[in-house]
């Protein structure tokens, strides 16, 4: 599919920006994975000339489009995450996406950061999302921000011990699907204490 997303991204590079979104929403509205991966992976190339008010354009395509965890993760890991870093104004809409009745909209609040996670930025923020989605029913959404909190903790020792902090402050509630998530890259003797009872 990336191959094809390659090849094909040739004959349309030289489209403006809004052209090419609206190609994308083609490939999106045709249910078709493969194709929204392309969708995807075309909004990811053109991510220097990413506008303020792309993010409308983007948080619509979550809404009405993503029916599954993998095109969830594959625009929010990239499109979505490096608007974010550019734009770090709209992490307040990550925000708000974590009370949406949508499971995409709050796995996508989550998976938007893995990328700016793994790089150190914006851990408060990081916390504050995972804390909104900590007790969420849907193990999907779980997945998500404890796969946000291990990256967050692949950034450095000083934001492991930060994270570990979090787990044992809220583990009796943390759902453990979550909690696995989070501890994954830990030292052995962490992960033990977090998951003891």
């Amino acid at each position: 599919v990336y191959r094809i997303a390659n090849l094909y991204y040739e004959s349309v590079s030289h489209l403006p920006k809004n052209k090419l979104f609206g190609l994308c929403e083609e490939l999106w509205q045709s249910g078709f994975f493969e194709e929204s991966a392309i969708a995807c992976e075309w909004s990811y190339k053109v991510r220097k000339y990413y506008e303020p008010e792309d993010f409308r354009i983007f948080e619509h395509w979550v809404e009405q489009y993503v029916s599954n965890w993998a095109s969830c993760d594959t625009l929010c890991n990239h499109t979505v995450g490096s608007f974010i870093e550019k734009f770090p104004e709209f992490i307040g809409d990550l925000k708000r996406w974590t009370g949406s009745a949508n499971r995409w909209m709050r796995r996508a609040a989550a998976v938007s950061l893995i990328v700016p996670a793994r790089k150190g930025l914006f851990l408060p923020d990081i916390f504050e999302i995972a804390g909104l989605l900590l007790t969420d029913r849907d193990d999907l959404v779980q997945k998500g921000y404890g796969w946000m909190l291990k990256a967050a903790s692949q950034s450095g020792i000083e934001a492991q011990s930060t994270v570990f902090d979090f787990v044992m402050a809220n583990k009796q509630v943390m759902p453990r699907t979550a909690l696995r998530y989070a501890i994954e890259k830990m030292p052995p003797e962490l992960k033990k204490r977090a998951m003891d009872k």
